[in-house]
């Protein structure tokens, strides 16, 4: 992976403000918090802007501008915490802004863990501007990018006559830059963009019932334009998804091996993420309580995490605390090595910051065993019987107990071979199981947002159906 080298410094046309200007504002709120008491502060200055444009079946349906900017606050008196923000960054507001976050402070119960970062764990000068290339404004208006909609939806429609509907195609340029500061010396930011493509095709069989109808969508998101995948592939890709799930069925209550496309399986590394995260842990409401130096996935597992890959969509010089980010063996061998910590949460449980305030930063989770022919196909084969999933519905995740079980649709496989397509069905199970049962991971990997993970095999689940 190519990774960071020297710090530029864009000058975003599109901003209202300067780095500079941002720069000022976090100073101005910062002296103003010690003037009136506070014995530490932090300010954080942000501008977002952004295009967004949606069409449907050929016609326009939105066009969205954003333009937001904010300042936010967050002033200590002692252990006590107080936060305030404005959008207003005229120097009355700013101060008045600082001193509602004091008065908030000032009445607020003591907590020991509160509190900035210790000095030794902020990023310097040097890591905090680092060049990791995630700033690439995308010079789009509003006709090109309804232009670029109407070619992504107009390709899905194409493709088959049984594609008879669109819920609609949508592209969005959205690009931001801020800076944030402490009163310990840390002081940095920078900009970055994030782009997309996205088509949703509905699909029907001719002569059946209206209720035979199945949507399926896909989307391309990256930080730089120019890595989009071109609007045509997007919405062939989608209406071939959708078609591929005509006559779809019902099956029987049953116990089986499930596959999990690659795109879905970021789902399993997202849980693991949160369950091994810090406010999980000192609230005691995760089934990974005390999992540090466990082993809770199978030797051949591994997740790295890497904050510093070019372009990546989770890479941050520092979090969102100005602690460093740096790469670490999230799990080594199917052992818990590290956890997701911020300050706080850190404290709290009697350990340091990870540096993880905000969420991960690309991780990917490989197998040992997987091999570079290990595709769909090859994936299927080691399925043999059981369920392939490409789409789950609902919220069934219980943290406290790892009890899982959620709405899905998919593919019955028989002998390696996709049967029939499968819908209204329920999956269930318990992640500590399903986590230990992770038989093998694809070579599909696949990335979507910060995660990158191949299709993912467990050994079995229970499938509620008729």
């Amino acid at each position: 992976m190519p990774h960071a080298s020297k710090a530029v410094s864009p000058t975003p046309s599109a901003f209202a403000y300067s780095r500079e200007q941002f720069r000022e504002l976090v100073d101005t709120c910062l002296a103003t918090a010690k003037s009136i008491g506070a014995s530490d502060a932090v300010a954080e200055v942000s501008e977002g802007v952004g295009l967004s444009v949606s069409v449907r079946k050929g016609e326009t349906e939105n066009i969205e501008r954003n333009r937001d900017k904010s300042v936010s606050v967050t002033v200590y008196v002692g252990q006590r915490r107080g936060n305030a923000s404005t959008s207003d960054f005229s120097r009355a507001a700013l101060e008045q802004t600082v001193r509602a976050a004091h008065d908030i402070a000032r009445f607020t119960a003591e907590d020991p863990a509160a509190g900035l970062p210790e000095a030794a764990d902020l990023a310097d000068t040097k890591t905090s501007q680092l060049a990791l290339d995630l700033f690439h404004p995308w010079a789009i208006d509003a006709e090109s990018a309804i232009a670029l909609a109407t070619r992504c939806e107009a390709a899905a429609l194409d493709v088959d006559a049984r594609i008879t509907n669109s819920e609609g195609a949508g592209v969005s340029a959205q690009q931001s830059h801020f800076y944030a500061g402490n009163t310990r010396g840390f002081g940095a930011g920078y900009a970055s963009s994030r782009h997309a493509i996205s088509a949703a095709p509905i699909a029907s069989l001719p002569g059946r019932s209206g209720d035979d109808m199945q949507r399926d969508a896909w989307y391309t998101s990256m930080r730089s334009p120019d890595e989009l995948a071109p609007p045509e592939a997007v919405g062939r890709y989608a209406a071939e998804r959708a078609l591929s799930r005509l006559a779809s069925r019902k099956i029987k209550t049953c116990e089986v091996p499930v596959l999990f496309e690659s795109s879905l399986a970021s789902g399993l590394l997202g849980a693991y993420v949160q369950a091994t995260s810090g406010g999980a842990l000192y609230r005691k409401s995760t089934f990974l309580l005390d999992s540090l130096g466990q082993r809770v996935l199978p030797a051949h597992i591994d997740v790295r995490e890497d904050p510093h890959v070019l372009r990546g969509k989770g890479s941050a010089p520092f979090d969102d605390e100005g602690v460093a980010t740096k790469a670490a063996h999230i799990v080594d061998a199917g052992v818990v090595g590290s956890y997701f910590l911020s300050t706080y949460s850190g404290r709290k449980l009697g350990m340091r910051t990870t540096g993880h305030a905000g969420g991960s930063h690309n991780l990917v989770l490989t197998s040992r065993l997987t091999r570079p022919g290990d595709d769909l196909p090859a994936m299927l084969a080691k399925l043999g019987r059981g369920l392939f999933l490409i789409e789950l519905m609902g919220q069934g995740i219980n943290y406290v107990t790892g009890d899982y079980s959620r709405g899905a649709a998919g593919f019955w496989v028989e002998n390696g071979e996709i049967a029939f397509a499968v819908h209204e069905i329920t999956i269930a199970g318990n992640l500590r199981k399903m986590f230990q049962q992770i038989a093998a991971v694809g070579a599909d990997a696949y990335t979507t947002g910060s995660k990158t993970i191949g299709s993912v095999l467990i050994e079995r689940m229970k499938i509620a159906g008729d």
